[in-house]
Order: C-alpha cells, then sequence, then structure tokens
C-alpha cells in the first residue's frame, strides 16, 4: 500500500502482487479540503487509513516522506498527517518504507524532477492499468507511484535479485516488457 500524504488530499494506492507481478489493486484520494478543523482532518486520515488497511491487508505501506519547503507551518501539518498516516499502519502491525518525492519519481520515470503527469503516464504503462481506470486527481497516482517504488526497492524477485528503478527491472527482464 502507497500512500502521499496532504493536509488537502491524500492520495494512496494499492498493489497486489502475483507471481512477482505488480498489478493495481485500487487508488483513490481522500478529500479533506471540506474539514476546517486541521485535527479533523488528522482524525479523517487516521480513518480511511486503517479503512483501507481492514480492507486490503496489506504487507507493507509505503509513504512519501515530506519534502523540504519554505513553509514551516505548511511542512508542520504535512508532517503530522504522514504521522497520523503511520500511526494506523503501526497500530496493526504494518512496517512502514518512507521514500522521498525524488526517490519515488526516479524509481518510476528515471527522472527525479518529473511531473505528476509524468508519474501517472508511466504507472498506467507499467501496470497497465485502462484508461477508464486512471484517476484524474495525480496524488492518487502519487500514492501508487510510492507502492510501486517499494515493490522496486524492496521487491527481490526469486532469482534473489533487486532493482535499482524501473529501467533497472526492464534491463534485467527485457522478456516481461512489452512495446
Amino acid at each position: 500500500m502507497g500512500i502521499d500524504p496532504g493536509t488537502q488530499t491524500m492520495g494512496y494506492g494499492i498493489l497486489k502482487i502475483i507471481d512477482n507481478k505488480p498489478q493495481m489493486e485500487a487508488m483513490g484520494v481522500l478529500q479533506l479540503n471540506k474539514f476546517e478543523n486541521h485535527y479533523i482532518r488528522l482524525a479523517r486520515i487516521y480513518e480511511r487509513t486503517i479503512t483501507l488497511i481492514e480492507q486490503y491487508l496489506p504487507d507493507e505501506l509505503a509513504i512519501e516522506a515530506p519534502f523540504y519547503g519554505k513553509n514551516v507551518q505548511s511542512m508542520l501539518k504535512l508532517g503530522r498527517a504522514q504521522g497520523v498516516a503511520m500511526a494506523a499502519a503501526i497500530s496493526r502491525d504494518i512496517p512502514i518504507s518512507e521514500y522521498a518525492p525524488l526517490k519515488i519519481k526516479m524509481s518510476i520515470t528515471g527522472n527525479g524532477r518529473a511531473a505528476k503527469e509524468q508519474v501517472a503516464y508511466m504507472l498506467q504503462k507499467i501496470l497497465k492499468i485502462p484508461d477508464e481506470n486512471m484517476l484524474h486527481q495525480l496524488d492518487a497516482s502519487d500514492g501508487l507511484a510510492a507502492a510501486l517504488c517499494h515493490f522496486y526497492q524492496s521487491g527481490i524477485e526469486s532469482t534473489g535479485t533487486k532493482y535499482k528503478n524501473w529501467k533497472d527491472f526492464a534491463n534485467k527482464n527485457p522478456n516481461k516488457i512489452s512495446k
């Protein structure tokens, strides 16, 4: 399970791994901007994360780490949102891995500075997601990207091979790539 934490919108993605091949199980967003109270937003993040855990029973949680910005208050709020999602996973004994946005983008697109649209496009191609199943909210694809990044980072194939990113996976598995 991957989460892109946020105080306005939380994105999430669930991967199912079959025969060491990732498939999208679900992705979506939790809209939080309708709640004015920051603490209510945090409660909703916790509740939704617990609901997703109970529904999909993920083995692990990959979460996007907050990036460093100039606005300290925004960073504090984002850190709280991340912490609440992590607390939900901890309460269910789910291991957590954090990834910097740059690492996630590099893992999916090969470019750490890729736009959110590029990440969504690559996810659609890599996971063979039909157009009608792609959400226009890029926070959802960011959550899914965190999950796929984690699969690449910790996904040791049955051969024992560890992959650095999608390009490394493609180079080592040309028979699994369709053009």
